[in-house]
């Protein structure tokens, strides 16, 4: 069977580094993203090394973008194998007491929601009950949802927990479909998204001070979402991989 891995939030940081190595790994992989066309088109040039790959604008909070990147997929590389649930989003540092529902609403559509409309298209695609041949889900998660961010973005670790509940029950959903859905939880790993936070030296600060004594790089989380993606985790499914550096 042919390997096709969708990757929502795929034009840079942790997305476009699974990209990359899922193109070097056989996959024909489609690239979703959400304005940033020219990092997106930059990143197919790369993995033209690899097999055929697809770069796919579309917000994963709204249906009927999900809708369109599952067709183009079917279309141009063939029915989804793997899929992994990246997109997400941050916010600048506040208490909860500042949070408004705007911001929430926004958390949680492109956090929660998208994942959850990406992995229903997947399962149509990929279990047995609907004629597929099984796959792989991989949920992005994060250190926030064990540690709960106070003082910077409750609504985002609260965002990410609320993922690692969703991998552990679709996971026992679809387990006799022929599917496997599993969870990476990252600690601070040197992307751009810790820029809206309104602090830049936080990556560093805060990734220093894990047990390994930095950061973690993307090409790091994207080596365990391969894994858990691959036939190398097929005995592995409703778990949760921390990519952490210790904490």
């Amino acid at each position: 069977m042919d390997k096709v891995m969708i990757i929502t939030g795929g034009g840079r940081g942790i997305g476009a580094e699974t990209a990359k190595l899922a193109a070097k790994r056989g996959y024909a992989v489609c690239v979703n993203y959400l304005e940033d066309a020219k990092a997106a088109e930059s990143l197919l040039k790369e993995l033209s090394l690899g097999k055929k790959a697809i770069a796919v604008a579309g917000d994963v909070s709204r249906e009927e973008d999900v809708l369109k990147i599952f067709a183009e997929t079917d279309k141009a590389l063939g029915r989804v194998t793997a899929l992994v649930n990246n997109a997400g989003i941050v916010d600048r540092s506040q208490r909860v007491e500042a949070i408004t529902a705007a911001r929430l609403a926004r958390m949680f559509a492109i956090n929660v929601a998208g994942s959850f409309l990406c992995a229903r298209e997947a399962v149509k695609r990929m279990s047995t009950k609907h004629g597929g041949k099984g796959g792989a889900i991989v949920n992005v998660s994060s250190a926030a949802a064990k540690l709960g961010s106070p003082g910077d973005y409750v609504d985002y670790a609260a965002s990410k927990a609320a993922i690692e509940t969703f991998t552990v029950g679709l996971a026992k959903e679809v387990g006799g479909e022929g599917i496997r859905v599993n969870c990476v939880r990252p600690g601070v790993i040197r992307t751009d998204i810790h820029l809206v936070s309104g602090d830049p030296s936080r990556v560093e600060r805060i990734g220093g001070a894990a047990p390994l004594g930095r950061p973690g790089e993307p090409e790091e989380v994207a080596r365990a979402i391969l894994f858990l993606a691959s036939d190398e985790a097929s005995y592995t499914t409703g778990s949760v991989l921390d990519v952490t550096g210790g904490r």
